[in-house]
């Protein structure tokens, strides 16, 4: 193989070239590196049974993505290389995409090119994205080549994630002036609720504008508050979706593509070629039948985006089962819902935990989510030891009416309990609050936000209805029972409460929390909307005053474009009030 920088003859179309693409979309574990090699160096012998010349695998393949601060480490990063090494042999009779983390003093994301048994060459990500959850320009220098490899009659190029997001990027260069027929994209693309939508359109311009093939390979599985999608995509010059991975599932996609060979003609280029000879072993194929996969429903991609998320944080961090607070509210049949299908119903744990103001119904409504899931329900009141420290506080609490205190040595006590049976026999706690609640603070440091994970932490209440809704037509019954769906939402920590007595509906709240977190609409803009000014600067005052309580949440899986935590990071200490 010959690396260097000369003069290309460019090509009018006579015939076509069969290639055959497998696309490697598969779930992997930051920092686990012997495991992801194993699943690469399986999936490269999937690759070699199904007769595939080129195999692709996520963006930081061999270190699972995000590593973040583990890239601080030079031992990590050295592993991470001598990992690929195992993988370089494996490749005899075929060529691989790798996404690893390259250098010594700079670092790079890189993707390396294996060929036929050997390391052909190494790309490095030109844009690195610092926005959201990304922080890419923390750990890593933005690399400087572009160069088209040459495979048989065709010329193909490779880059990765955001790279293909760039108009002006590294396709452009390498279609336009190297004339690559096909760009090679690999990816860890977190997920939100329509993402795929927008890179699908993203791609389909990608590939008009450049008319070349793309194939777009994404990481599937949960890592911390992160989910990835798969969702691969494979685009043709005409802008069409030629095939679609699955959504939320790992697998390993196969497509045939004609890419038109050319003719030679002289027209001079900078580009940097490198020679990929094909192997001997390669043989004629026959071509695969077209596929089809469906687009998702949005419903359904959100549930199994918390589904997945929920099943990958615990089998990762080698958790078994959960326990959650059942009160026979919204909140908690919809997480306990979520945990059976994830964990399996034999690892879930419903808790009720009654007071004096809980009431017949919420009782009846915690029994029912826990009969009609089939997991185990145990009950404890809380009412002796909330006597018990009424009494003890009488004295310090005299001459002052019952408020919040009250309300929250409630909570506090639940949240007690479930962290001794946590301790007890190893469960790990579910909290059950979600988005419109924590947005305002509406919860309980050290009560109800006591736990491990926060399954519905970027739900917002009125998607809680929807999810809730539609979970239940996939059952033959339904599993959350209607009257938890008609209800009005309620805390029950005293006499006659809702939701309501302390926030707007959240039918109003939901809206304004979006346009303010998610959008960084200012009060007018909200108000604009048609929204009542006063309601709306009493959100965001609530919004802000929250901050310090969203500091100490759990972790809880991101399926908005902008969640609390990465993507979002205010200070706590902040003296700016916007005002309508």
């Amino acid at each position: 193989m010959k690396l260097d920088k000369r003069n290309e003859e460019r090509d009018s179309c006579v015939h076509f070239m069969l290639i055959r693409l497998g696309l490697a979309q598969i779930n992997l574990t930051v920092g686990d590196l012997q495991g992801n090699v194993d699943k690469i160096i399986h999936d490269l012998q999937k690759a070699k049974e199904k007769e595939v010349d080129i195999v692709l695998f996520p963006e930081l393949a061999i270190t699972g993505y995000p590593p973040e601060d583990l890239l601080l480490k030079l031992r990590f990063v050295r592993d991470n290389q001598k990992a690929l090494q195992k993988i370089v042999p494996e490749t005899e009779g075929i060529t691989a995409v790798v996404g690893f983390v390259d250098g010594k003093g700079p670092l790079y994301n890189a993707a390396a090119i294996l060929h036929n048994g050997k390391m052909a060459d190494i790309y490095h990500k030109t844009h690195l994205p610092n926005y959201g959850v990304f922080d890419e320009k923390r750990y890593f220098e933005s690399g400087k080549r572009c160069p088209v490899y040459l495979y048989g009659d065709i010329r193909w190029g490779v880059n990765i994630c955001e790279d293909i997001w760039i108009a002006q990027g590294p396709a452009r260069s390498q279609c336009s002036v190297g004339g690559a027929q096909l760009i090679l994209n690999i990816n860890s693309s977190p997920y939100h609720a329509g993402k795929w939508a927008e890179r699908q359109r993203m791609l389909c311009e990608r590939a008009l504008q450049n008319k070349t093939f793309i194939a777009y390979n994404n990481l599937v599985g949960g890592q911390d508050e992160l989910v990835f999608d798969g969702h691969s995509l494979v685009i043709d010059p005409n802008g069409n979706v030629v095939a679609r991975g699955e959504a939320l599932k790992e697998e390993f996609l196969v497509v045939d593509l004609e890419i038109p060979v050319s003719k030679k003609t002289s027209v001079k280029t900078p580009v940097e070629f490198l020679e990929l000879p094909v192997p001997k072993t390669i043989k004629r194929k026959k071509p695969l039948p077209p596929r089809h996969v469906d687009e998702p429903d949005r419903l359904e991609e959100i549930y199994r985006a918390l589904v997945l998320g929920l099943k990958d944080y615990f089998r990762k961090n080698r958790f078994e089962k959960a326990a959650l607070g059942l009160s026979g509210g919204i909140d908690s049949a919809l997480t306990a819902v979520i945990a059976a299908d994830a964990l399996g119903k034999e690892n879930v744990t419903g808790v009720m935990l009654p007071s004096r103001y809980t009431s017949q119904e919420s009782r009846r409504d915690a029994e029912a989510i826990a009969k009609n899931l089939s997991i185990a329900l145990l009950e404890i009141s809380i009412e002796p030891p909330f006597e018990t420290y009424l009494q003890e506080l009488k004295p310090h609490f005299k001459n002052r009416g019952p408020n919040i205190a009250e309300e929250n040595l409630q909570a506090r006590i639940r949240g007690n309990l479930l962290m001794a049976l946590s301790n007890k026999f190893g469960w790990l706690v579910l909290t059950t609050g979600n988005k419109s609640e924590m947005s305002v603070g509406y919860a309980t440091l050290y009560g109800d936000m006591a736990g491990g994970f926060a399954i519905l932490k970027d739900v917002p209440k009125m998607l809680v209805y929807e999810l809730s809704r539609y979970r239940n037509s996939l059952a033959s019954s339904p599993m959350i029972p209607e009257s938890i769906l008609t209800k009005p939402p309620t805390a029950e920590l005293k006499a006659n409460q809702t939701d309501q007595d302390t926030l707007p509906p959240y039918e109003i709240l939901d809206p304004i929390i979006q346009a303010y977190v998610e959008e960084d609409k200012s009060c007018e803009e909200i108000a604009a909307k048609g929204f009542d000014a006063k309601i709306v600067q009493q959100v965001i005052e609530m919004i802000d005053r929250s901050e310090y309580k969203r500091r100490q949440a759990a972790p809880g899986i991101k399926i908005t474009p902008k969640a609390y935590g990465k993507d979002r990071r205010m200070p706590i200490t902040n003296a700016y009030k916007p005002t309508v």
